[in-house]
């Protein structure tokens, strides 16, 4: 049985009152039965999740399944121990106290020593007998090894002792590793410190069961298991465990010990998050969870259509200077598609341009155009013609029966599901052609050029600070010496200056001293002030004195001056490094190749977001039920209901931080476009019904008057 978080896991029980016609989910690998499916998707994914660890081997990180299969080849392999050895295995094995790392060193320490190669010992050679090695003797004066050998027969009677010299001890080497030896104790046991065997298996081999002496105070049986009996510890061995209080050690094989204390609660270890999201539970430190708003679900198209809605106006959108087709809306989209009174240009232009594509790829579809001798102009009137031949070669029999209805001219009157599955249709043979793959793998090549270019820019600005940071502490260690050397001639000079009444001045970058008379006390005032502040500067003290240079400013407003220019130059390269980073982010986008999903929350839903539209997606986990979030109030909502603690839910909110700025933008656009469009709806209605505009100038019938500026001629 695999163990989860290095524990025994254990598995649902079968629905009370299961019906024998009643349907029901079963987990193929554990048989496990469930009557919901929800109940039954949590555990596939939680079975699915690489937290499990095979019991008999110690590897971790596996799945349920994984772990299963390591544990049935791990026990194949167990099983081929050899039989002569298994008694003396288990017997040293049962009720051992030892690490499991030590204890697979004693053990194979001891079937070493009963290792021989036939019974052939000082020549003698017996069929009825074979000898056991019951202890080494080493004689401390010489260093010489001794054994005392048992005879046994065929029944594991003693028939004879004997001592013999270690050198015609013939040996043979074990037939199995110490990794092997682990896993072989594994799975002979139930638990650890003390290992104790399987019932049946200790049953099988005559290894007796009764607890040893020293642990019969310490452990007793309950529900036929091994448990520690619960001892009251006296006050000094409270404090002294309180003190050394460690976490439990890991035994060789990174197992635990499996010790269960009467009456004790199990100790749990501390969570590592972020885990999956389902094994989540609320905790008291947890911070306060925004409710998370419910989706609008408003949508003109029936429900099931929304998906193949999204995908085909995204394919549109983001392709449109491939299929010369000119962005329109997601709204305008929609509406074109409910709209039932005669063929709309927005519904015919994107026809058009996804068949004139098939043609220019010069596949299936162009030789079924050219065998019916045709013009390859698709034009607003021919346009169905080329329609009803690319249905008749897709030769779906759900698509086929609209052909009738076509050909007729009533492409209009089909419903939301016929024309949005044509679409479909359409985008999935498109994808296919060479055009569209050579213009993907141009892309791709574009975008990994570009992030090439942009490594090799962050490189080359690590080492630049590399180097700076080199240099600034290479200055820091000479200016250091400096100030040593520069504080004992400053001491030396000073004890000159005030004995002899020499002055130090300095003239063209030479240092000459000059003893001088003091002719007033003025002059002399001003020679003994001005030493002591040329030494400071020396020294690299700061002495706020106006000391005059050629362009008459002091020294102070210079170093200002050049601080200033400093942080104007920093500023500046940071903001080129920042306008830089957004431009590669700018042309890695025009590169567009597909539309991923935001992430996922703790139930599965998917969140998209398409630059064109200000909404935000949700998708069901089953993909059946569709919504959107379209204001600020309700993103900040979302962001805030998020557990960071789940591994779906972290990585969703880390995008929907990363494009929070853009997201917000377009909802702006939304709103603003919305604004107008019910202000001038207003407007319409306020007017006589004698200038009352025409429907086509109404904005809700915006989709009426698309026009494709990208066709070709």
């Amino acid at each position: 049985m695999p163990l989860f978080k290095r524990k025994t896991f254990p598995l649902a029980e079968p629905p009370n009152d299961l019906q024998p016609h009643e349907l029901v989910y079963q987990v193929r690998f554990t048989d496990e039965i469930f009557r919901g499916y929800d109940e039954y998707l949590n555990r596939i994914n939680l079975y699915r999740q690489r937290v499990w660890m095979c019991k008999v081997s110690g590897k971790t990180n596996l799945t349920y399944e994984e772990a299963l299969l390591s544990e049935e080849r791990a026990t194949e392999k167990v099983h081929q121990f050899p039989k002569s050895l298994m008694e003396p295995a288990l017997q040293i094995i049962q009720y051992s106290m030892l690490s499991l790392k030590d204890l697979s060193d004693m053990v194979a320490e001891k079937l070493q020593e009963m290792l021989y190669v036939g019974a052939e010992i000082y020549g003698r050679k017996d069929d009825d007998m074979y000898p056991c090695i019951v202890s080494k003797i080493i004689e401390d004066d010489v260093g010489k090894i001794e054994y005392e050998v048992a005879w046994l027969d065929k029944n594991k009677e003693v028939i004879e002792t004997s001592v013999i010299n270690g050198e015609d001890v013939i040996q043979k080497k074990l037939p199995f590793s110490r990794k092997f030896l682990k896993s072989f104790i594994r799975e002979s046991t139930y638990r650890s410190a003390p290992w104790v065997l399987h019932d049946k298996l200790a049953q099988s081999y005559g290894i007796s069961k009764n607890v040893p002496e020293n642990l019969r105070s310490k452990v007793s049986f309950k529900d036929g298991l091994l448990v520690c009996n619960k001892r009251r510890k006296n006050g000094e061995e409270a404090k002294h465990d309180f003190e050394n209080c460690k976490r439990k050690k890991v035994d060789g094989s990174g197992t635990e010990s499996n010790i269960v204390e009467e009456g004790d609660e199990p100790v749990e270890e501390p969570i590592k998050y972020p885990i999956d999201d389902l094994l989540v539970q609320p905790d008291a430190d947890d911070p306060v969870f925004t409710d998370r708003p419910s989706p609008s679900r408003d949508f003109n198209v029936p429900m099931e259509c929304v998906g193949d809605l999204l995908m085909v106006w995204d394919f549109c959108s983001s392709f449109g200077r491939l299929l010369h087709l000119w962005p329109f809306s997601l709204e305008d989209f929609e509406n074109a598609i409910c709209h039932k009174k005669g063929n709309l240009v927005l519904l015919v232009e994107t026809h058009s341009a996804l068949l004139r594509l098939l043609i220019k790829d010069n596949g299936e579809y162009f030789s079924a155009v050219r065998e019916r001798n045709r013009k390859l102009k698709i034009t607003l009137i021919t346009w169905t013609e080329f329609l009803c031949n690319c249905l008749e070669m897709i030769n779906i029999p759900e698509l086929c029966a609209y052909i009738a209805t076509i050909k007729r001219g009533h492409y209009g009157l089909l419903d939301a599901h016929a024309k949005l599955g044509i679409f479909r249709e359409l985008v999935n043979h498109a994808l296919e052609t060479n055009i569209f793959r050579e213009k993907l793998d141009k892309f791709v090549e574009q975008r990994q050029a570009l992030g090439a270019t942009r490594r090799e820019e962050a490189l080359e600005e690590a080492r630049k600070k590399r180097k700076e940071k080199e240099r600034l502490r290479a200055e820091c260690d000479v200016d250091q010496v400096m100030d040593l050397e520069s504080k004992g001639s400053a001491s030396e000079n000073g004890n000159h200056i005030r004995q002899n009444g020499d002055m130090v001045k300095k003239r063209n970058g030479e240092i000459q001293s000059s003893k001088q008379d003091s002719a007033s006390e003025k002059s002399g005032s001003k020679q003994v002030d001005a030493a002591p502040k040329k030494m400071a500067r020396k020294q690299k003290v700061e002495v706020k004195a106006p000391t005059p240079n050629g362009n008459g400013k002091d020294l102070s407003e210079k170093e200002a001056l050049e601080r200033s220019r400093d942080d104007r130059k920093e500023v500046i390269g940071r903001s080129s490094k920042e306008r830089r980073r957004e431009y590669y982010e700018r042309e890695i986008e025009k590169r567009f190749i597909r539309t991923n999903s935001l992430g996922k929350d703790r139930n599965h839903n998917r969140y998209w977001w398409f630059q064109r539209d200000g909404r935000i997606f949700v998708e069901s986990s089953d993909s059946k039920q569709w919504g959107y979030y379209s204001s600020k109030e309700e993103l900040y909502l979302l962001t805030g209901s998020l557990n960071c603690k789940g591994e779906r839910e972290r990585a969703l909110k880390k995008q929907l931080e990363k494009f929070s700025s853009r997201i917000c933008l377009e909802i702006e656009k939304r709103s603003k476009d919305l604004a107008q469009r019910v202000a001038l709806e207003e407007a319409v209605l306020r007017r006589s019904s004698r200038v009352r505009a025409p429907p086509r100038k109404n904005p809700a019938n915006a989709f009426l008057e698309y026009i494709n500026k990208w066709k070709e001629d």
